[in-house]
């Protein structure tokens, strides 16, 4: 038998009274602690259905300022760019020649009425004879047809003169609509022509305005059919729209859907949808390029998660850690949907209830032992850290 030496059965005395005085729950040697993970717990919500399309402004409304009598421009009223109402006068014509033929016009009518009160006169001589048996039959036919004559030769210089009158009036050239007038594109002194066709310039009304969008035939029918199927639900009134600008800033009214085409575009297969937004403040101009971020669709009871929850392998497939029973690391593979503002939509993989794995997922393995305390986003953690004491 070998016996140990003093100094070696010292030692061994010292170890074996450490191990006795070490807690019961001490990690052993050799085994690995607990991984720290952060978790979500996923929660069932009714989450909408947002699509972000491409669109374009357009005017409510537009108008070509014509004149409609040819003359010689004498002023240009208006201020360009500005503001105007239905009625507001822009342009003046020469009236000279027009107020020539309104006070011709009424010369001829005056003729006219004058003619007719001695046909009048002769008719009634003829009536009062003919009851005496003093006239003929001709000549009382030929006294009531001269004053039917007559009658009308008056009638006739009467719309004379109102056209006459109605021509004056055109030499002031109105506002056809309300709304925003462009640059002028007559001059003065510049010879207008009514049978011409050249516009004097263009009013476009922009509050409120259309935003004219366009979606893939193939995807609105696809959310027609879910909603129909009971997949999806039609959102309440019609579902929000809301406008977006390049720099990503939103509109600060919200819009209303007015109609979706009933044709798809034969070379883009694109369906053409349109939506009004009021523009009290004019930003909104004609032309300009915009997003329409509208809700299409209600998904009952779905899930969502964070994006940096999701891990992918070599083929893209996407996995999720979940925090089992025993705070044992669980994969689980999912379908994801499209993202929604920093998650992603789960079609399938996870339920309502599960802890899905935020921060820590790329330690683990399944099986792993966690050490799991709820996840804190950045932004919360951010302001909250910003934010002063009371």
């Amino acid at each position: 038998m070998t016996f140990l030496t003093r100094p070696f059965r010292i030692l061994a005395f010292a170890l074996a009274a450490q191990l006795l005085a070490a807690p019961a729950g001490a990690q052993a040697p050799g085994q690995m602690p607990p991984t720290g993970v952060s978790f979500v717990t996923l929660k069932a919500r009714d989450i909408p259905l947002v699509s972000d399309l491409p669109g374009r402004i357009a005017p409510v409304r537009i108008a070509e300022v014509r004149s409609r009598v040819t003359g010689i421009i004498q002023n240009r009223v208006f201020e360009q760019g500005s503001l105007v109402k239905a009625g507001d006068v822009l342009y003046k014509i020469d009236p000279n020649l027009f107020r020539v033929r309104v006070a011709s016009a009424r010369a001829s009518l005056q003729r006219a009425q004058a003619t007719e009160l001695n046909a009048s006169q002769q008719f009634e001589r003829q009536k009062v004879l003919r009851q005496r048996n003093a006239s003929s039959d001709v000549e009382y036919e030929s006294a009531a047809a001269t004053l039917a004559q007559t009658q009308a030769d008056v009638a006739l210089a009467q719309a004379a003169l109102d056209e006459a009158e109605i021509n004056l009036g055109y030499t002031e050239v109105k506002a056809p609509i309300s709304g925003v007038i462009g640059g002028a594109l007559v001059t003065e002194g510049a010879l207008v022509n009514a049978d011409s066709g050249n516009p004097l310039a263009t009013i476009q009304q922009i509050d409120p305005v259309y935003a004219d969008f366009t979606q893939p035939a193939g995807d609105l029918l696809s959310i027609r059919r879910d909603i129909a199927a009971g997949r999806l639900a039609a959102p309440p009134s019609g579902g929000s729209v809301k406008l977006v600008f390049d720099d990503g800033s939103v509109h600060e009214k919200p819009g209303t859907l007015l109609f979706s085409s009933a044709t798809v575009d034969s070379t883009t297969g694109q369906v053409t949808l349109r939506a009004e937004f009021p523009n009290p403040n004019r930003d909104l101009l004609p032309g300009l390029y915009v997003r329409i971020r509208i809700e299409q669709a209600i998904r009952k009871n779905a899930l969502t998660v964070p994006q940096r929850a999701v891990l992918r392998d070599a083929t893209g497939a996407a996995t999720v850690f979940v925090v089992g029973a025993g705070n044992k690391a669980e994969a689980r593979a999912v379908t994801l949907g499209p993202a929604l503002e920093g998650d992603w939509l789960v079609i399938d993989g996870l339920k309502d209830g599960d802890k899905a794995v935020v921060e820590g997922g790329q330690k683990l393995q399944p099986g792993m032992e966690v050490a799991p305390e709820e996840w804190k986003p950045a932004a919360a953690t951010d302001a909250a850290a910003t934010q002063p004491a009371k």
